[in-house]
């Protein structure tokens, strides 16, 4: 039965839990957006190249986001039970998959980083310029995968303020050695793309230090022993497993149906990837806002769930479901004018400028589906522990729609890059329909705890 304190909560805690998450993906996009506008500076070259780099980056983050929300459906509803010894054997087993997953990443960006580069660009000078950025930057790894997860399991257990502060430290100290170090100052030597790679290893090890420190000074949640860590029994292990591998497999699955979106704009020319690198950067800006949201629904949801309150937990869901879409109707319409800002902001081509114009307004057309999507994923079916449907949801978009439609478009039809852009949008159109259908259903409601 839906009590009233959950009734009047809701506003409340999804301020308290979302308006924090949401600062600091704001942060960390407006700061890369920042870097992208200055690597921009060095030519389309530069820019195609760090932006291929950081798709090495762009999957490891991704797993990293599988392992942390896998293992997240857990925390959230054992926070909801106050169960800490929970808590902690989740963080344990998150972290040492994670460790193991960045440390292959950075192996492999250090012994082939023109190989990497390669599978994205032809054009010898992009994997040059790429290589180098790669070899350093994959030194950021392990101290982000250590931030990542940490930071994750903090927001499942209501503690948002010190990810926040961590990743607005050192984003800003990202930002400052970035122009230091790309264009020279202080005595320093211009260094281009290498001094963009040497800034986020920089930050990134800052990050993790100051999650790291805080958290056990103040005895957060997450701050556990080594033996709580590996508290694991194989019961558990299992369990864990059934219901975080899905969520693993979804999350890698579909950021290589988003590279091989970035290989379908490299074969189609250095500009059109580099507009695309523009209006990637765009866009993650344009979602900060529910990222911050669809994190907060992922908490509520699912704590709701572990308390028992499954009639909470649906009429959550129900909200979260209709207010993403109208929050991106008017997030749509904020990034319509900024087209006109775009050539002050790139020193790039006309014709790559106007191919990222059109890809704007494809972008603000579909970003009301994108944050429905968003939300019935990672907040919803994710909080009730529903994540074969989550999987097969996102894969069934991308590879049932939006990658056969980007291949016809690029290389049958021989569409403009706006074009193609606009074939990798319609998963997000065609999904919706089953996400509605799925959200009514309530089959998504479970308890992976008990």
């Amino acid at each position: 039965m839906k009590t009233e304190s959950s009734e009047g909560r809701f506003v409340p805690d999804l301020l308290r839990i979302g308006v924090p998450i949401a600062l600091q993906n704001l942060i960390s996009a407006s700061v890369n957006m920042l870097a992208t506008v200055m690597v921009g500076q060095l030519g389309s070259s530069a820019l195609a190249a760090v932006g291929l780099g950081n798709q090495i980056y762009f999957l490891l983050l991704i797993f990293l986001f599988g392992v942390s929300t896998g293992g997240g459906v857990f925390t959230a509803q054992y926070w909801g039970k106050r169960d800490i010894a929970g808590i902690r054997r989740t963080l344990g087993l998150s972290l040492l998959v994670g460790f193991c997953v960045a440390a292959l990443f950075t192996i492999a960006a250090l012994v082939f980083p023109a190989g990497l580069i390669g599978i994205y660009s032809r054009d010898s000078e992009v994997i040059a310029i790429g290589s180098r950025y790669l070899r350093i930057v994959a030194l950021s790894y392990l101290p982000m995968a250590m931030s990542f997860v940490l930071g994750l399991a903090m927001r499942s257990v209501e503690k948002v303020s010190l990810p926040l502060v961590a990743t607005a430290i050192s984003l800003a100290l990202n930002l400052g050695l970035s122009w230091l170090l790309i264009f020279g100052g202080l005595g320093l030597a211009p260094m281009g793309v290498v001094g963009a790679a040497w800034a986020t290893v920089a930050a990134r090890i800052v990050e993790a230090l100051i999650l790291f420190v805080v958290s056990y000074a103040r005895r957060y949640p997450t701050a556990a022993s080594f033996r709580e860590l590996v508290d694991w029994g194989g019961v558990w292990v299992a369990r864990f497993w059934i219901v975080a591998l899905p969520v693993m497999l979804n999350e890698v699955t579909w950021s290589l149906g988003i590279t091989t979106y970035n290989v379908v704009f490299a074969r189609a020319g250095t500009g059109a990837v580099a507009a695309y690198s523009v209006i990637s950067t765009v866009g993650n800006l344009a979602m900060v806002l529910f990222f911050g949201t669809s994190n907060a629904a992922a908490v509520m949801i699912g704590k709701k769930i572990g308390e028992g309150d499954r009639e909470s937990a649906f009429v959550y869901a129900r909200r979260f479901a209709v207010m993403a879409p109208l929050l991106g109707i008017l997030v749509g319409a904020v990034l319509l004018p900024l087209g006109f800002v775009l050539p002050m902001a790139f020193r790039l081509e006309s014709s790559v400028l106007a191919e990222a114009s059109l890809m704007l307004l494809v972008l603000a057309a579909t970003v009301p589906f994108k944050a429905f999507n968003l939300h019935l994923v990672v907040g919803i079916c994710r909080a009730g522990g529903d994540t074969r449907f989550g999987m097969l949801y996102d894969l069934g978009g991308v590879w049932g729609l939006g990658v056969p439609l980007a291949a016809l478009g690029a290389f049958v039809w021989g569409l403009p890059a706006w074009g193609i852009f606009l074939m990798t949008s319609s998963d997000e159109v065609g999904k919706s329909f089953f996400g509605v259908w799925r959200l009514l259903s309530r089959k998504w409601i479970n308890d992976v705890t008990g």
